[in-house]
């Protein structure tokens, strides 16, 4: 075999994994396309699915930790995940008395108290929360929602991956409520602090 037989065999086989790769690609774009159009002919077929996807979507708690856990585990980090340099802060809570509030549990704290995480998680929840002020939940990777109420977060963004121990915030009045919530039901607050 000469250069020019060798060179004609390898274009050949070159066009050919290019056609190879060309008719994969149509196959799953013809695919993805069939199965969308039936998942829409069902819907419309039957309206319930509708609702039922709808109810999924906007009423039942969807936990992020878990999509995140299993992504990480067959797929490593996603892209651009990246390592935010925090500044070191690993304590536990500490506080001077507890007592019941409403679902949870209320402690009295230091002037200035800065809050730690219990337990590592996703954060999904900065906001006001009727009866308990300002609220940071993070969703832990146990599936349990943890809600620190009255807070004064420090440093943290919604969707941010917080360890066990990490700065969430300043507890204001000498106050910290938290609570346990697990699929909607509140949970006993002394099996966690």
């Amino acid at each position: 075999m000469n250069i020019n037989e060798y060179c004609k065999n390898r274009n050949k086989t070159n066009n050919n994994i290019l056609r190879n790769k060309i008719k994969s690609l149509i196959n799953r774009v013809l695919m993805s396309a069939i199965i969308f159009l039936i998942g829409l002919i069902t819907i419309k077929a039957n309206p319930n699915y509708l609702k039922k996807i709808n109810k999924y979507l906007y009423e039942e708690s969807i936990h992020f930790s878990g999509f995140k856990k299993i992504y990480n585990k067959l797929f490593g980090k996603y892209i651009g995940e990246k390592e935010e340099i925090k500044p070191v802060f690993t304590e536990k809570i500490a506080y001077k008395k507890d007592s019941v509030y409403k679902d949870g549990v209320k402690l009295e704290v230091s002037e200035g108290y800065l809050i730690p995480a219990i337990e590592g998680g996703i954060v999904v929840y900065i906001g006001e929360k009727e009866g308990y002020g300002n609220t940071v939940i993070i969703e832990q990777i146990d599936g349990i929602s943890t809600w620190y109420s009255n807070v004064d977060p420090k440093n943290i963004k919604l969707y941010d991956y917080i360890k066990k121990g990490d700065l969430i915030g300043e507890a204001k009045n000498k106050k910290l409520y938290l609570l346990f919530e697990k699929k909607g039901k509140f949970l006993d607050y002394k099996k966690y602090i």
